[in-house]
């Protein structure tokens, strides 16, 4: 067996890997993301990583992407001051379905660390 250190980078290549989907227009289009738990990489515009998120198992990865064009999250309330649907159409997202807790959580820890996304969710300056 791999040491753990191997297996969250492996995984890492591989979420970057991910194709790279854009957040639908309309609401009522599909999003094409994984329905398991895993993490994700949002990207502005300008395809700067601005996000990255963990999902659980409930409602995986699509779930939490709706949440944050509903503007559910602390993403969209704070680093997009309540404008969710600014997403649609224009950002950006890749994401790697990733069934065991421990491994995305270390693989969101070890995303973080390598992207420096602009929005970090930690409620505040340091």
């Amino acid at each position: 067996m791999k040491p753990e250190p191997e297996i969250v980078a492996a995984l890492y290549g591989e979420l970057m890997e991910a194709p790279l989907r854009t957040f639908p227009a309309l609401w009522e289009a599909g999003l094409d993301a994984p329905v398991r738990g895993g993490v994700y990489v949002v990207y502005n515009p300008q395809g700067q990583a601005v996000h990255v998120g963990r999902a659980t198992s409930r409602g995986g990865i699509a779930k939490r992407l709706r949440d944050h064009m509903a503007n559910a999250s602390s993403f969209t309330t704070q680093y997009l001051k309540g404008e969710g649907g600014r997403l649609r159409g224009r950002y950006k997202y890749r994401a790697l379905a990733v069934g065991n807790r421990r491994h995305r959580a270390l693989l969101e820890a070890y995303a973080t660390g390598h992207l420096c996304p602009a929005h970090l969710g930690v409620g505040g300056a340091a």
